[in-house]
C-alpha cells in the first residue's frame, strides 16, 4: 500500500501552478497538521505501507518544529523497513539542519529545479540555490531533480545548459516536464505563450537522447532513472494500484473508489475533508488501467492484465485498432506505445477514453 500526503504551504506562489498555495502562517500550519492527523487516524486501516510521498507546496517550507510534528504524525503508519519515503523540497529551504532532519525520517528527496535560467526563474517567481542542492547529496543517496522546458522564447541551447547542469549534479532520478499553463494561473491570465510544438518535440527528443547517453533509463513518458532507482511511489499510480491520499486537495484510490479532498482550507480545518468520491465500474477501472499503464515505456503486461481483469487485452477492439495503426506495439510480454509516437501519447490515449466493456 502507498500513501500520499499533501502539505500545501509554500514560500512563494508560482505563476504556473494551478493549486492556490497558502503562504506560511504558523497558526494555520499547526491547525492543519492537527487536522491531518485526525484525517489519517479516521481513515487509515493499518496496512503495511511500502511507499510514502510527502508533497505539495512544499513540505520543506515548514520550520524544524513543524517538520518534527509532521514526522511524529507519520509514525501512525505501519511503514515497511525498506519503504521508499519521499519528501519534496525547494532548494532555498535546504539548510544543513533541515537536511539532517529530513534524512533521518525520509530516504528520497525530490527537488523542483525547473530551470537555472535567471530570466525564466524570475518569470516563475522562483529561485534555485545550486550550493544547497549539491550539499543535499551528502545526506541523500536517492534524489530526484525536476526539469521543466517549453518556456516562452526558450531555445534548444537554453535547454542544453539546464540539462548539462542537472547531469553534472548526478541525481538518481530526473523528471522532465513540458510547461503546461493551467487556467486561473498568472501565466494563463497574462496569455503567456509556450514555444511551438515542433520546438517542443525537438527538446523532448534531445532530453531522451541525452539522458539515455548518460545512463538514465526512460521508464515513463516524463521520467528517467538510473538502474533500480525508478520511483516506486509513482509506479503505484501508473500500475493503477490502491493508495491513500491525505491532506488538502489530495486524491486517493481505495477499493475501486477514487476520491478527492476539498481544496478549501476552512472546510478542511472544520473536518470536511472529502470533496467527492466515485465508485468505478469494471469498464472505468480498465480505462484507467489503459490511461495510466501506457504512460510506462514498457506499457502493460498482458498476463498481469489477464489475471487482474480476466480479459485478454488483445480482445479489446480499441487496442486492436491502435495496433493496426502501429501506434501500439506488442512483444512477448507487453503492449506499449510505439516509441516514435510517445510525444503524442495523449492523442493516442484519447482513443481509449470511450472504452466500454463488452461481456466476455
Amino acid at each position: 500500500m502507498s500513501v500520499y500526503i499533501h502539505i500545501p504551504f509554500c514560500n512563494k506562489i508560482c505563476s504556473y501552478c494551478d493549486f492556490p498555495k497558502m503562504l506560511k502562517n504558523e497558526k494555520w500550519i499547526d491547525d492543519y497538521l492537527n487536522e491531518l492527523e485526525k484525517e489519517i487516524k479516521e481513515n487509515y486501516k493499518g496496512e503495511i505501507i511500502e511507499t510514502l510521498y510527502i508533497g505539495g507546496g512544499t513540505p520543506s517550507s515548514l520550520n524544524i518544529k513543524e517538520l518534527r510534528k509532521l514526522f511524529k504524525i507519520i509514525k501512525i503508519f505501519n511503514i515497511k523497513n525498506n519503504a521508499e519515503i519521499t519528501i519534496e523540497a525547494n532548494s532555498e529551504d535546504l539548510t544543513n539542519e533541515k537536511l539532517k532532519l529530513l534524512s533521518k525520517h525520509t530516504n528520497r528527496l525530490s527537488i523542483g529545479i525547473e530551470t537555472f535560467n535567471k530570466k525564466t526563474l524570475k518569470e516563475l517567481n522562483r529561485k534555485v540555490n545550486v550550493k544547497n542542492i549539491a550539499n543535499a547529496f551528502k545526506y541523500f543517496k536517492n534524489i530526484n531533480l525536476d526539469l521543466m522546458y517549453g518556456f516562452k522564447n526558450q531555445t534548444l541551447e537554453d535547454l542544453k545548459e539546464d540539462l548539462n547542469k542537472i547531469i553534472e549534479l548526478n541525481p538518481t532520478h530526473i523528471s522532465a516536464y513540458s510547461l503546461i499553463i493551467e487556467p486561473n494561473t498568472k501565466f494563463y491570465i497574462n496569455n503567456y505563450q509556450n514555444i511551438d510544438e515542433d520546438e517542443d518535440l525537438k527538446m523532448y527528443n534531445y532530453i531522451k537522447q541525452t539522458l539515455n547517453e548518460n545512463g538514465y533509463i526512460h521508464y515513463e513518458i516524463s521520467n528517467f532513472a538510473k538502474k533500480e532507482y525508478q520511483s516506486k511511489h509513482n509506479l503505484t499510480y501508473w500500475n493503477n494500484e490502491n493508495y491513500y491520499g491525505f491532506g488538502l486537495g489530495a486524491s486517493g484510490y481505495q477499493n475501486d473508489i477514487r476520491y478527492e479532498n476539498t481544496r478549501s482550507l476552512n472546510k478542511y480545518l472544520e473536518g470536511e475533508h472529502r470533496k467527492e468520491s466515485h465508485k468505478l465500474d469494471k469498464s472505468e477501472t480498465i480505462q484507467n488501467e489503459f490511461m495510466l499503464g501506457f504512460r510506462k515505456i514498457e506499457g502493460i503486461n498482458k498476463n498481469k492484465f489477464k489475471n487482474k481483469f480476466n480479459i485478454d487485452i488483445n480482445s479489446v477492439k480499441e487496442i486492436e485498432k491502435l495496433k493496426e495503426k502501429k501506434l501500439l506495439l506488442e512483444n512477448k510480454n507487453n503492449i506499449f506505445i510505439n516509441p516514435k509516437y510517445l510525444y503524442i501519447s495523449n492523442e493516442i490515449l484519447i482513443n481509449l477514453i470511450d472504452f466500454t466493456l463488452l461481456e466476455q
